[in-house]
């Protein structure tokens, strides 16, 4: 077996689901709003690896390599990753993987859909998100797969552990000679009209009696990877007031691209460029969440959050590295 869903996961299980995984688990058992999903563990892609010998592969990289060497980082990566991507997955476990989606959308909040059966797909790095090593941003997703698209994105997160930003990232890190390995994330995909990011200490000034949350029209993606400015609101979390409200200007927003699949840039309405994403008592009530997901890690936390249909969704919560 080469998968669990979220409710046979916990925070233990990092070295098989990685950071994201075993997050999604730990929050689906403690009774917080997470979209459904399971995760292909790492053990799948280790017996990838060890049936097509690219392991042996991946050791003769790691000593080839010169990371002072912008160009010998990227030929080595592009070298892996292509193996990677052209090697035909164990049919038992890609057998698997398309059981585990079927079961997903037989599920009663799924058969209700009106919008198609997406999941997004998501890379989760064994090594990921200890209070050391965050690997946020540092490997792939891919949002808005289809049934069609699933086991070529699942290889696409096993080969981003190969992206050349992620290589630097192991070198930098003295990772590169330690086993890290990644599970991929397969998560029902939330058509969000609004996203964003809590942090449940105030990350600029450490104030631990502050949240700040940020808000964006559209999927989180555009938060995440720094391509909008997105609303920030001050909560105070003795009294749940708040504290402050800076409303940006949002011209572009990313949203699902139904026409060809995955995701696509466009331009925000007029009327809603200049609105406030979340009314205020939006606000309190996702406070309230994440001040309890704190409670629940008892440790500050990164969290991302999407709203979809008025609902809010917990899609990832980490440790606050920064602090």
């Amino acid at each position: 077996m080469h998968i669990k869903t979220f409710k046979q996961l916990t925070k233990k299980d990092v070295f098989s689901a990685g950071g994201k995984g075993a997050s999604l688990g730990e929050m689906t058992k403690a009774g917080f709003s997470v979209p459904l999903g399971f995760v292909v563990l790492a053990s799948a892609f280790e017996r990838f690896l060890a049936e097509t010998d690219i392991n042996i592969e991946i050791d003769a990289m790691w000593d080839r390599i010169n990371i002072e060497d912008i160009e010998s980082v990227e030929e080595n990566s592009e070298i892996i990753r292509a193996l990677i991507l052209k090697e035909k997955m164990p049919e038992d476990i890609s057998k698997e993987i398309l059981k585990e989606f079927k079961k997903l959308w037989a599920k009663p909040a799924f058969a209700k859909a009106s919008t198609g059966k997406y999941v997004a797909v998501r890379s989760s790095a064994t090594a990921e998100d200890s209070k050391i090593d965050s690997w946020a941003g540092e490997l792939e997703s891919y949002l808005d797969t289809t049934e069609k698209t699933l086991l070529e994105n699942v290889k696409k997160c096993w080969a981003s552990l190969f992206i050349p930003r992620a290589l630097f990232y192991r070198v930098e890190r003295n990772l590169h000679r330690i086993q890290v390995s990644v599970a991929v994330v397969i998560q029902k995909m939330v058509k969000s009209e609004v996203s964003g990011i809590c942090f449940t200490v105030h990350p600029v000034t450490k104030n631990k009696n502050q949240m700040v949350l940020e808000a964006g029209w559209g999927l989180g993606e555009a938060i995440v990877g720094g391509k909008i400015t997105p609303d920030t609101y001050i909560v105070d979390k003795a009294d749940w007031s708040i504290l402050d409200i800076n409303i940006s200007e949002q011209k572009m927003m990313i949203v699902r691209d139904s026409a060809k699949g995955g995701v696509k840039e466009i331009k925000v309405s007029q009327a809603k460029q200049g609105k406030q994403k979340l009314n205020n008592k939006k606000i309190i009530d996702l406070a309230k969440i994440c001040a309890k997901i704190e409670r629940h890690y008892k440790s500050p936390q990164d969290i991302e959050w999407a709203m979809e249909k008025g609902k809010l969704y917990i899609t990832q919560s980490r440790p606050i590295t920064t602090l």
